[in-house]
């Protein structure tokens, strides 16, 4: 089964459905660094996350932790919902809890009753309407309490290397130490995988190289850092885990179109953003 890996350098997005008029959810397997929340207001998609599938309706949240396959196939036509992604370095006090726990259930059934949780997801959706000079501040404070209401409302365990399929195991592994040095050479040695091996699974299940894959992770990184901090362009690049600032330029150009200094230079006005998608 070919399992489409999206790519995301943004830390917070939202795309609100709420009027039934941006389009439904259904979508083929893929996976991502970011979790995926969706707010059914109103109709039913049926999805499916690792090896779970369950049905989505109004009333209910579903939360897909980073690193999950996941797939959509809507039952109804004219969906309302409002589908957020949100990088698990966006709320720090959360990152790792979202890196190395599992939950019993991605779906959260009814989450809708509990009225701070719809509060909350409705302040996010109007972001943008926030005073400028207040908005990243408001932005990082209710992902923070938006964060702790639906883990709270999760039977969370921790995960372990025997529990995770191969593919699954690997990317996990990817994403908590892409700012360390790391090679196919490195996992064979870490996880006692051969690094052909390795190579083929990425080429196959995710259709992308294995390369590609972790400078995917490295950009992103680099992009909030560019976005969220003051360090200098050497700095990101070595703190996003590049070895040469002339390896993250190439690479940095290459999935951005742009070089990291204009880049940086545009989002000044800014240290987090939002995006309709």
């Amino acid at each position: 089964m070919k399992i489409q890996y999206e790519p995301r350098v943004i830390d917070f997005s939202v795309r609100d459905a709420s009027d039934g008029h941006t389009g439904g959810l259904t979508f083929g397997p893929h996976l991502h660094k970011h979790l995926e929340i969706v707010y059914m207001i109103e109709g039913r998609s049926k999805v499916s996350v690792d090896t779970e599938v369950c049905l989505v309706e109004s009333g209910d949240l579903l939360v897909v932790f980073p690193n999950k396959v996941h797939s959509y196939a809507d039952l109804d036509d004219d969906l309302k919902y409002i589908l957020l992604h949100l990088d698990p370095y966006a709320v720090p006090e959360f990152a790792q809890q979202f890196l190395t726990m599992d939950s019993t259930s991605a779906l959260i059934k009814g989450a809708a009753d509990n009225s701070r949780l719809d509060s909350l997801i409705r302040l996010l959706v109007g972001y943008k309407d926030f005073p400028p000079e207040h908005r990243d501040i408001l932005l990082r404070g209710y992902l923070l309490a938006f964060s702790a209401e639906f883990m709270s409302m999760m039977e969370l365990s921790y995960t372990s290397s025997e529990e995770n399929p191969t593919m699954k195991y690997i990317v996990a592994y990817c994403s908590q130490n892409f700012t360390k040095e790391l090679s196919l050479a490195v996992l064979e040695k870490e996880l006692h995988l051969s690094k052909y091996y390795i190579s083929h699974l990425f080429g196959d299940i995710l259709n992308i190289k294995f390369t590609d894959y972790v400078n995917s992770l490295r950009i992103s990184e680099a992009c909030r850092l560019l976005r969220t901090t003051d360090h200098s362009i050497t700095e990101v690049s070595s703190m996003s885990g590049f070895g040469t600032l002339r390896t993250f330029n190439r690479a940095f150009i290459k999935r951005m179109g742009t070089s990291p200094s204009a880049y940086k230079k545009s989002r000044t006005e800014a240290s987090s953003e939002i995006y309709n998608v």
